[in-house]
């Protein structure tokens, strides 16, 4: 079936709003930035804000990425919520849903709990940029706008190595890539590359994981006192949980990384046939069937006892 158009969506409306999820990644960040751009392509005399918590530096080569803030106050006609599968996930700038007029949810989440009325929910898009992509008239989709939608999709499927990626896919990205998005440089500067610190944290990550249900799971922990030790921000353990899941016969990488103290965002990778999204809606998170996370509480064993008791009977065990 064919998706509703961005222009179609809209009626008239001058003041419009682009929130997503907090601890933005790449699919969050590019599709806010995405969307933006093409609304002020169709025209430039709108007033378009994006309201995120802070986003890694590294996605600073995005246009509109320095007009970033927290929202504090103001009306609008519309808002759009990219990326998020409910409420909560909006952290403070939730508050600018009741300071608008109209709310419009576009996600590919599979655990999306359609929050507001206007919700449109494509579950087989490898990334909501994806999906804005296609609700895109190709030809009005600007270089600027590209690299945005590029960037989402190449972090949302793991520079397109994860099960998410379909030909549709390959298909969008070659599209962006055709507009002149700078494709390598994308890849290497917002994914690839890491700083000295972040090689530290992902050395002593590997160092210290740990092996169970029979190898078929890996577990590493950063602790507040790490964090402390290394002068670390979350910014800085980006893509751990994606290197322990490279480790040979392992079917589920865990990364768990300390918020407060007992409190830890909790980060599942996993190949067949383990669905990850089942594992943190149990625990009142959400995510995509091999790309999940949750937030939970207690000691790290009582993290690690909890998770393995949803995990193992997917593995048989």
């Amino acid at each position: 079936m064919e998706k509703k158009k961005i222009e179609q969506m809209l009626a008239g409306e001058r003041r419009i709003c682009i929130t997503g999820h907090v601890r933005p990644d790449g699919d969050c960040v590019g599709s806010c930035l995405g969307l933006r751009s093409y609304l002020l392509t169709l025209d430039p005399t709108l007033t378009v804000d994006v309201y995120l918590e802070p986003a890694p530096s590294s996605f600073s080569l995005l246009k509109g990425f320095d007009q970033i803030r927290v929202y504090e106050e103001g009306h609008y006609d519309l808002c759009f919520v990219l990326d998020a599968g409910e409420r909560a996930r909006l952290g403070a700038n939730a508050a600018c849903l009741d300071h608008s007029d109209r709310v419009i949810c576009i996600d590919h989440h599979r655990t999306q709990r359609s929050f507001v009325e206007e919700c449109i929910v494509e579950p087989e898009a490898s990334a909501t940029c994806e999906l804005l992509f296609d609700m895109m008239e190709e030809e009005k989709i600007t270089l600027e706008t590209a690299e945005c939608l590029y960037l989402g999709i190449a972090h949302d499927t793991g520079i397109f190595r994860h099960s998410n990626v379909t030909r549709h896919t390959m298909e969008a990205a070659g599209v962006l890539i055709g507009k002149g998005v700078p494709h390598a440089r994308i890849v290497n500067d917002t994914f690839l590359a890491k700083s000295y610190l972040q090689n530290q944290l992902l050395g002593r990550a590997l160092v210290e994981s740990i092996v169970f249900c029979e190898g078929q799971c890996i577990v590493s922990m950063v602790s507040l006192k790490m964090m402390d030790f290394y002068q670390a921000t979350h910014e800085d353990l980006e893509g751990i949980v994606d290197q322990l899941k490279l480790t040979r016969g392992v079917k589920v990488a865990i990364f768990i990384s300390e918020i407060e103290f007992q409190v830890y965002k909790v980060s599942l990778r996993s190949s067949d046939p383990v669905d990850v999204s089942r594992v943190a809606e149990y625990f009142g998170g959400g995510g995509h069937l091999r790309s999940a996370g949750c937030t939970m509480t207690g000691t790290f064993y009582d993290v690690v006892n909890n998770l393995s008791k949803q995990i193992a009977p997917q593995l048989g065990m």
